[in-house]
């Protein structure tokens, strides 16, 4: 009896060793075609349509023939380019709102520069005509 008890102990060691091993090969070696070959598995056995699982594995090997990348990479490097254009895009379209402000902030800066330098030019006129006694009398 305490012979089984041991060999069952030393069986499921032996079991938790090699099981840790394979899963630690497909983990450290970079299981990425692992997947390829897991996501037609799974689609086997959810649908049972055999036919749909061949044809998602066939496509994803003509992508990578084609690309020299399998089609997650492909998907994950073509959303990420979309979303750099799309930042890109708001940046420019940011960019030019500001330079937009900032030359209509530049020529109402002028236009109020230009109506106080009137407003004080004719206030030091007045003044001097009040100065020189001079009423209502133009040049």
């Amino acid at each position: 009896m305490k012979y089984q008890i041991s060999y069952g102990l030393t069986m499921k060691c032996r079991l938790f060793r090699v099981l840790t091993i394979i899963i630690s090969f497909f983990f450290l070696t970079g299981f990425t075609p692992i997947l390829l070959l897991v996501g037609p598995s799974v689609t086997a056995l959810t649908s049972g349509n055999i036919y749909k699982a061949s044809a998602q594995f066939m496509v994803n090997q003509y992508i990578e023939k084609e690309t020299g990348k399998n089609s997650f990479v492909l998907i994950k490097e073509t959303l990420v380019n979309e979303e750099i254009d799309k930042k890109i895009k708001i940046n420019s379209i940011n960019e030019d709102l500001r330079k937009l402000v900032e030359t209509r902030i530049k020529m109402t800066r002028h236009k109020l520069d230009n109506q106080n330098l009137q407003k004080l030019l004719k206030k030091r006129i007045e003044v001097t005509r009040s100065i020189l006694n001079i009423n209502n009398t133009t040049q």
